[in-house]
């Protein structure tokens, strides 16, 4: 007999996890000590439960604008390479806890001025190698790869796409576009999507949050996307009475194109108003590349656990669905051949384990 679906049952099972956000899955308590350790001392509470719950209130409330600005705290205590090697390390150890075997997890290093770019980066990569290590001595192996956001309103595109070719060989996995969507097109320095095209490097673009489809349009032809960072406006073109899709949607769905969809995040932030509301079970249904993510977990006070449990709950998934959409993620993961079949193997044995 399977398991039952509950979120301790959920907890167990292999998740594969590709749009998490560096700055913003820091531990309350460690941005408390990473504070106290660079003095910076802009925060709002100064304690871990009152931290924790003074940035969920800022998440939850309604504004993309405000949400945003709780980053100023996080990445304002990530000045150093220590205190950007600790939160790597951290965060490779919570998401394997939580039962997450594969991570992508991204960060613009260019946000990380208190240091050479380069040091950011190689901070990042040894954080998450030393927290991968760790996980294994503790017996929830889990794999991290980063991926290097250049920021759309800034003129750094060039220098990031220059460290994934450089680090490609030691952990960086890909390319990615943050920021503000509107007003910075995806193709506003063909000479990094260049160079990305010439090492043929990989690249997941946000899109589809904050605007809508001329911005999906603007990552797959301009950025030539792979995956789309949340991309969840692709909804507009699919009629909630089930009619034919427009244009851009089906070829999203006719390419494949992994649609990294984080829930809990998009209502917070205000695009949809519940997460019964919410497209991922009208684009799960239709046939869409959907895979579920955190987004910020510290911001949005959200596990890949809790995320799955409150999806499930919302639309009414089964095993058949959370397995399917985990499948996705392996199939959107960055990752050679060989390690995409074995990661995917290690992901089947682990339901089949679980649902008997």
């Amino acid at each position: 007999m399977p398991a039952p679906l509950t979120p301790e049952t959920l907890a167990r099972a292999p998740k594969v996890l590709l749009h998490d956000h560096l700055d913003g899955g820091l531990r309350p308590q460690t941005v408390l000590e990473l504070a106290d350790a660079v003095g910076y001392t802009a925060l709002p509470a100064q304690d871990a439960e009152s931290l924790g719950a003074w940035f969920r209130q800022a998440a939850d409330s309604g504004s993309l604008v405000r949400y945003l600005e709780t980053f100023a705290h996080t990445v304002g205590v990530m000045q150093t390479p220590e205190a950007v090697h600790r939160v790597a390390r951290e965060c490779a150890l919570d998401l394997a806890a939580d039962g997450v075997v594969h991570a992508e997890v991204r960060m613009a290093p260019e946000l990380l001025s208190g240091m050479p770019i380069e040091a950011a980066v190689e901070a990042i990569l040894d954080g998450f190698a030393t927290g991968a290590r760790e996980a294994v001595d503790r017996g929830t192996p889990i794999r991290v790869g980063a991926l290097l956001c250049a920021m759309r309103q800034a003129d750094r595109w060039d220098e990031v796409a220059g460290l994934v070719v450089r680090y490609r060989d030691a952990g960086v996995v890909g390319f990615d576009l943050a920021g503000p969507e509107i007003g910075f097109p995806a193709d506003r320095h063909p000479s990094a999507i260049a160079e990305l095209d010439r090492a043929h490097a990989h690249r997941t673009i946000h899109a589809g949050e904050a605007d809508g489809i001329e911005s999906i349009r603007g990552a797959l032809d301009g950025a030539r996307a792979e995956r789309l960072g949340h991309g969840v406006r692709i909804a507009d073109e699919v009629p909630e009475d089930g009619g034919p899709l427009g244009p851009l949607a089906q070829r999203v769905l006719d390419e494949r194109v992994t649609l990294e969809v984080a829930p809990s995040s998009n209502v917070q932030t205000g695009a949809y108003s519940s997460l019964a509301r919410h497209p991922v079970g009208r684009l799960h249904r239709a046939g869409f590349a959907v895979t579920l993510n955190t987004d910020n977990r510290l911001m949005s006070g959200v596990s890949v656990t809790s995320e799955f449990a409150a999806v499930v709950q919302a639309h009414g998934w089964g095993w058949d669905d959370v397995q399917t959409v985990t499948e996705r993620a392996v199939a959107g993961a960055f990752l050679p051949e060989e390690d995409r079949a074995r990661l995917l193997a290690d992901v089947r044995a682990g339901y089949a384990d679980l649902l008997g």
